[in-house]
């Protein structure tokens, strides 16, 4: 069901460029001075304003289920995968999180991403890549500021509680991270660069401010409809299959088949042409947004279940900042400015995720 709602209003929110343009004569083309037609930045306005109401009602209407609801659901899960109904205690946790180094780590990703920050400062490369390195010299100033709290006795607190989870993760979760990675990865690609890649290579131009630029970037939005539409549709059908296979299968065809379509997108000239890929793109989108949850549950404790699925976002976060940081060296500097080999990439990292899935330990499949 998630994956049918978030394509519909996916849907609703890449027609409405178009739709403000062509049913509401609302200006396509920026006015004089400007760079961004009022049509997009009205649908920015409306979709705002839907998201905060929707974050509303989920606060509102929402319930949450009590620390004794969640381990009465962690012990009925166990006792039927046939493993003992009890956890660690609560010694047995605060031991782990003694025997836990934050130091050694901690210097080495400090180290680390300092080094790679001199190495930038010495070569001519863009400006984003110094988010990567500062990101990975903040982790390990982290894990040292954790160190110190925790020889001092002062550990219990959020960051060491969050770090020791980070450390402490599920298997599943470790694996499923690596298939995040390289999943988001190319998500971003595609959001980034199809609309330059296709106004480039199908619409004969890059100027921004043209009419012919504004129209291609118009059908970008009508694609991305159109994938989420599809997404929506085949949602209904992505639990049959993993009925008849598994998860794990499920989810790695479906990542193999938007890999390929992604790849795909660099053999069209034709705009409508372009609606083929975006079915296949439309089947790993709705795999993308209920598969890897459906396995990492059965793998969290149910007392944990809110920070693991916060840390989890780290890895949908962490490969699209990573992406913005080097895609645009990448198209500079190795693929000449040409934008359509960002989405080949995309996709070749979709691939990878789809051979990543085979390493994935689902905790549910009895087969």
């Amino acid at each position: 069901m998630q994956s049918f709602f978030i394509g519909v209003g996916a849907v609703i929110g890449s027609f409405l460029p178009w739709i403000l343009a062509n049913w509401f004569n609302v200006p396509e083309v920026p006015a004089e001075g400007k760079l961004i037609p009022f049509n997009l930045k009205l649908s920015f306005y409306i979709g705002s304003a839907v998201l905060i109401l929707a974050v509303l009602w989920t606060i509102i209407r929402t319930k949450e289920y009590s620390p004794a609801e969640l381990e009465e659901f962690e012990k009925g899960e166990r006792i039927a995968r046939g493993e003992p109904p009890e956890e660690k205690t609560v010694s047995e946790q605060a031991e782990t999180v003694r025997n836990i180094n934050f130091y050694r780590p901690g210097i080495i990703w400090l180290l680390a991403g300092l080094a790679l920050t001199f190495i930038l400062t010495q070569v001519n490369l863009e400006k984003e890549l110094y988010v990567v390195t500062g990101g990975i010299s903040l982790f390990g100033l982290l894990q040292i500021i954790a160190g110190f709290l925790k020889n001092g006795g002062k550990g219990n607190n959020g960051l060491n509680s969050i770090l020791t989870d980070l450390k402490n993760m599920p298997t599943t979760m470790g694996q499923l991270a690596v298939v995040q990675f390289f999943t988001w990865f190319a998500l971003f690609s595609l959001w980034i660069y199809t609309t330059s890649a296709v106004t480039s290579k199908i619409y004969g131009t890059s100027d921004t401010t043209s009419l012919a630029y504004n129209e291609g970037a118009n059908w970008v939005g009508v694609l991305f409809g159109i994938y989420n539409g599809f997404a929506a549709l085949v949602a209904f059908l992505l639990p049959v299959l993993a009925k008849h296979t598994s998860r794990k299968i499920t989810h790695a065809i479906c990542l193999l088949v938007g890999g390929v379509s992604l790849m795909s997108i660099s053999l069209f000239n034709s705009p409508e042409m372009l609606i083929l890929p975006m079915l296949g793109i439309g089947l790993a989108w709705a795999s993308i947004l209920s598969m890897p949850y459906a396995i990492l549950t059965g793998s969290l404790p149910h007392n944990k279940m809110g920070v693991y699925m916060g840390i989890f976002n780290f890895f949908i976060v962490i490969p699209q900042i990573i992406a913005a940081s080097i895609l645009g060296s990448m198209v500079k500097h190795l693929f000449s400015g040409n934008t359509m080999l960002a989405l080949v990439t995309g996709g070749i990292s979709m691939i990878i995720a789809a051979l990543a899935v085979n390493f994935v330990k689902d905790v549910d499949d009895r087969r």
